[in-house]
């Protein structure tokens, strides 16, 4: 089940964030700020970094970026700071106050007096370790570390764009048995997401991961949109145009790669693309082959024959093996899309 943030009584809720060096805590912070604005929050951020002037600034720059609010202090006094920003969150009716915090290079007991000033001076409902992922194994024996040396309430990975290195936030959650609230998926701003255990072992073992691709996609397309694709693929007239209008949907909701790795029976799919990785050429060579089509070949592919997808590859600037596979790629998806529109996640999208 997924491990929400934990929301205080009275408004401000305070989450603490801690981390090692290099782990990505101040991108997450304004990450987690845009999240709670989005879900009708009102977040204010304030570093407590007194060692890196750059890491305020780089706050400070997010938040305008984002539309956050960031309150300026001095955080060479960190009782005075907690006071003036907790004044401030309150004065502005903020619902949370998100606390970045020095990037520490290791784990020793200076750095463990400071994080008990930390937690005395703003008293966190949340304090929660952020941890690359990259770093593999590393980032378990990190999370074992603190959670054994400070009063941490659970873990945030970052920079899990890859699904091998998943194996470490299942690990971690196993050995610490504290939840992991949030995994950072990318570089763009939206690529964060609440970790539910269960999904992302399904999308670590290939089997999709529908439920948060359907979040995904409540998100990015409106719901009469979803109503009229849906029916068309009960009824099994979907064609060629709709394959590209989803193409470019699928766009809006984040790397493709990651998408195909939520849907089942398309683990396979995402393998053998990855091997080419999968970007916007991949987007706009499928595209340009469909474009290349007539309005007739688009609403019914049966008919394109050997001299059709030799004047289609040479319109596209591809060759008829691409659009050969792209026909087959078709095929694939329409019937998993038709099976989609019938079942269970039929239902859980309000397809009627």
């Amino acid at each position: 089940a997924q491990a929400g943030l934990v929301v205080a009584p009275q408004a401000p809720t305070v989450v603490l964030l801690l981390g090692l060096k290099g782990a990505g805590k101040t991108t997450f912070a304004a990450k987690l700020a845009l999240h709670l604005r989005k879900s009708g929050g009102k977040p204010l951020l304030v570093s407590a970094d007194p060692y890196r002037v750059a890491g305020a600034q780089q706050l400070q720059t997010l938040g305008r970026q984002y539309d956050v609010a960031v309150f300026a202090g001095d955080p060479a006094d960190l009782q005075k700071l907690g006071r003036e920003a907790l004044a401030e969150a309150r004065r502005l009716n903020a619902t949370a106050l998100i606390v970045d915090s020095p990037g520490y290079v290791q784990l020793d007991e200076d750095v463990i007096d400071e994080i008990k000033d930390l937690e005395s001076s703003f008293a966190p409902h949340e304090t929660l370790l952020v941890v690359d992922a990259m770093t593999g194994q590393e980032a378990v024996h990190v999370a074992e570390e603190f959670r054994n040396a400070t009063p941490i309430t659970g873990f945030v990975l970052t920079k899990l764009d890859g699904d091998a290195r998943g194996g470490a936030a299942l690990s971690i959650r196993a050995i610490t048995g504290l939840p992991i609230k949030f995994v950072g998926t990318g570089e763009r701003a939206d690529a964060l997401e609440a970790f539910h255990p269960d999904r992302f072992a399904q999308r670590i073992l290939g089997m999709g991961d529908v439920l948060t691709l359907i979040e995904k996609a409540q998100q990015a397309i409106p719901q009469e949109d979803v109503q009229a694709f849906g029916k068309k693929a009960k009824l099994n007239q979907l064609d060629l145009n709709d394959f590209v209008a989803q193409m470019q949907r699928m766009r809006s909701m984040g790397p493709l790669g990651d998408i195909i790795g939520m849907i089942p029976g398309l683990g396979g799919i995402k393998r053998q693309l990855q091997a080419t990785q999968i970007d916007d050429t991949f987007f706009k060579r499928m595209e340009a082959i469909v474009f290349s089509m007539t309005p007739a070949e688009r609403r019914n592919p049966d008919i394109i024959n050997g001299s059709r997808r030799r004047r289609i590859a040479a319109g596209s600037g591809t060759t008829p093996a691409d659009v050969n596979q792209l026909l087959k790629q078709w095929k694939e998806a329409k019937k998993i899309m038709q099976a989609m529109a019938s079942g269970r996640t039929a239902k859980l999208l309000g397809i009627r």
